[in-house]
């Protein structure tokens, strides 16, 4: 439908004589419109771009600051234009017009004017006389555009459905559900895939009514959100929401093994509101924060590539996993791949322990946690001290004398293969 929205952006920023651009929901660029100025062929007169237009047309998306700060004008609520001023510390150095682009009274973009202060006489409309009439048949093309954004909107609902019961779905529903997906796909379904995880997402509401639609970044042909697991879901305490077990996406590939474009698209969606921002990410050094509840924030996994549909029950766990991983340890984090995570891979398979074993329970307390650090640091490094003495910048009188009080804690002998490998993983699994 790109073409569509150009064409109808075009006749909005001809009607008006002013540049034009759409956005989704989320701030995403779908398409703009260049401005003639007519009488300048060379441009000369042409109004130099503010910093906000310029990185939403160079980066196909906008800051979450810049959408923030002009959702503070209500656009997400407004039925009628909205004129917003400049504010040159915020990077808007010309004032906007936003239409808001509403299909059967849900929000589904904005298409913005920039004014460089031939629109000032433009009316808007309201309880001193109706709209310009110029600017009445831009609402009226903006209509156009929302209709043409919900039919695209049903149409990424039915392929995420498809895709849910696919990964998720009893199995006597799945082969239904690969086949439709599957027809919905044509040539795409052949592959190569790959899937992508996003934990947790906690989608909003949106605030125009209606459920908030899912981003779909460039190359992913499907995207839904997993429910959780049966049982208690607790809210995401950084969140203040509660959210769902994840995000998932089937990505196409270029090549059978290059997993470029689902990275790609893993970072997008880590961008997207549902996904939940990092307030801080500590420094990933070998051991950092071993024992240690992961990152509240969110992260992303990819499976391995897949030929198919067929094997796609497969592979969701797998991005699961990697997901989980990133989670857990800064250094694979906020994007990891299934294949990269090592020891993790096995242990996201095996079901969640309600307990530590208890030769390490003692060590995964708080007051411990320089020690369960330390002890990581010297299994991550194959028991060598004086790589794990550089990597954790400690004398190595300091890391013999740590080492001693893990096994004082553990009753572990750290001179034997099978306690060395008790303990890295349970480390390993108390990050999970």
């Amino acid at each position: 439908m790109l073409d569509d929205y150009q064409q109808l952006v075009d006749e909005i920023s001809a009607a008006l004589g002013a540049p034009a651009t759409l956005e989704n929901r989320d701030f995403g660029l779908i398409a703009f419109g260049a401005h003639d100025s007519g009488d300048d062929p060379e441009g000369a007169d042409e109004p130099a771009l503010d910093p906000v237009r310029t990185r939403s047309i160079l980066r196909r998306r906008s800051t979450a600051a810049v959408r923030a700060w002009f959702e503070g004008f209500g656009i997400a609520r407004a039925q009628a234009p909205l004129r917003i001023p400049p504010d040159p510390a915020a990077g808007v150095f010309m004032g906007r017009i936003c239409l808001p682009v509403r299909h059967r009274g849900v929000v589904h973009g904005y298409v913005w004017l920039l004014d460089d202060g031939h629109l000032s006489d433009l009316e808007l409309g309201g309880p001193a006389g109706p709209p310009d009439p110029r600017l009445a048949r831009a609402m009226e093309t903006a209509a156009r555009i929302g209709a043409l954004m919900a039919a695209e909107a049903r149409a990424d609902e039915e392929l995420g459905r498809l895709l849910r019961d696919l990964l998720t779905g009893p199995p006597d529903g799945r082969d239904t559900a690969r086949t439709a997906l599957r027809a919905a796909l044509r040539g795409a379904a052949e592959g190569p895939l790959a899937l992508v995880a996003v934990t947790p997402w906690a989608p909003e509401d949106a605030e125009g009514g209606g459920p908030a639609g899912l981003p779909n970044p460039p190359g992913v042909a499907a995207v839904c959100a997993v429910p959780p697991a049966p049982g208690p879901a607790p809210a995401d305490p950084a969140a203040g929401r509660s959210p769902a077990a994840g995000l998932a996406a089937l990505v196409r590939l270029r090549a059978g093994t290059a997993l470029d474009p689902a990275r790609t698209a893993a970072e997008h969606l880590l961008r997207s509101p549902g996904a939940v921002a990092p307030a801080s990410r500590a420094a990933g050094g070998p051991g950092s924060g071993a024992g240690m509840p992961g990152s509240a924030a969110s992260a992303a996994g990819v499976s391995a590539p897949r030929r198919g549909l067929d094997d796609l029950p497969a592979a969701w766990p797998e991005a699961l996993a990697a997901a989980r991983a990133a989670r857990a340890d800064a250094r694979l984090g906020p994007v990891a791949e299934w294949s990269a995570i090592g020891p993790y891979r096995l242990l996201a398979a095996l079901p969640a322990a309600t307990v530590p074993d208890p030769a390490v329970r003692a060590l995964l307390e708080p007051s411990h946690a320089e020690l369960a650090r330390t002890a990581e640091a010297f299994l991550d490094c194959a028991g060598q001290a004086s790589r794990t003495a550089q990597a954790l910048g400690i004398h190595r009188q300091t890391l013999y004398y740590r080492l001693s009080r893990v096994e004082q804690l553990t009753g572990l002998d750290l001179d034997s293969g099978e306690d060395r490998l008790l303990l890295h993983m349970a480390l390993k699994s108390a990050r999970l």
